[in-house]
């Protein structure tokens, strides 16, 4: 399952707005944000990067003043790490997947389920960035950036879920990415504090699987952030798989 993940994520980036690939890396860029997880780099399978082919990835980065950045799995490059390490990458975190296949899915059936609905106007997309800023504690972006990179998840072949809050706003939501591969990427699930607990989260995560295997993805994957939010993706039916590696290159050490 690595390789096909490594696969998927140079597909993936090479959606972006802006790619550039030099030296077995693919960066893909996104002119309006400098937000770091949207703007990555990532090797392709079996890659086995020269010292110059790692300057010039950090080069790319550098001329749009971003951070360089990568997201991979280790096991389906293993010379990668290695020649980042040697250039001053560390380690921001090393994550577990888990991957759901249509054999394994179960979707949650619960009394008072919650509602899930498609964002349709700019309100909806809004809203949902706003409960995912508010879910995560970051900052909301007033520039619109965030809701602008969720329609376009939706409108060029992923799918984008949320529920509604009793004020008509977002209570909370998620998106995945459109197909590669023969599998997609489900990210940002996310709650707004005051509405946790109420299978938001499970309902969202079995839409967006649904729709996806709909579209004929033979499996959907994601990373979780604790034990809790690891419970709940296994009862739908996802299950580990293998790790991805993020490393970037501290300012100080930037050449």
């Amino acid at each position: 399952m690595d390789i096909q993940v490594q696969r998927f994520a140079v597909a993936h980036l090479r959606r972006r707005p802006a790619v550039v690939e030099v030296g077995g890396f693919v960066a893909g860029f996104t002119p309006d944000t400098d937000n770091p997880y949207v703007n990555y780099a990532t090797p392709l399978p079996g890659s086995e990067p020269t010292e110059r082919d790692v300057a010039a990835l950090i080069e790319a980065f550098r001329e749009r003043g971003l951070l360089p950045r990568l997201e991979f799995a280790p096991n389906a490059a293993p010379s990668v790490e290695p020649a980042l390490r040697a250039a001053g990458f560390g380690t921001e975190e090393v994550q577990e997947y888990l991957v759901c296949t249509p054999d394994t899915l179960t979707v949650p059936q619960f009394v008072d389920a919650p509602r899930v609905e498609t964002p349709i106007i700019d309100e909806d997309y809004a809203a949902l960035d706003a409960a995912l800023a508010e879910a995560f504690g970051e900052p909301l972006d007033s520039s619109g950036a965030g809701a602008a990179v969720l329609r376009r998840v939706q409108e060029n072949g992923g799918a984008v879920r949320f529920v509604r809050a009793r004020d008509g706003g977002c209570a909370g939501g998620a998106s995945c990415s459109a197909v590669a591969e023969d599998t997609a990427e489900l990210a940002g699930v996310g709650t707004r504090p005051a509405y946790r607990g109420r299978g938001i989260a499970a309902a969202v995560t079995a839409a967006l699987t649904e729709a996806m295997f709909a579209q004929g993805a033979g499996s959907v994957w994601l990373e979780y952030s604790g034990d809790g939010s690891r419970r709940v993706y296994e009862r739908i039916g996802y299950r580990p798989q293998g790790k991805r590696l993020y490393l970037s290159l501290p300012p100080e050490r930037r050449p």
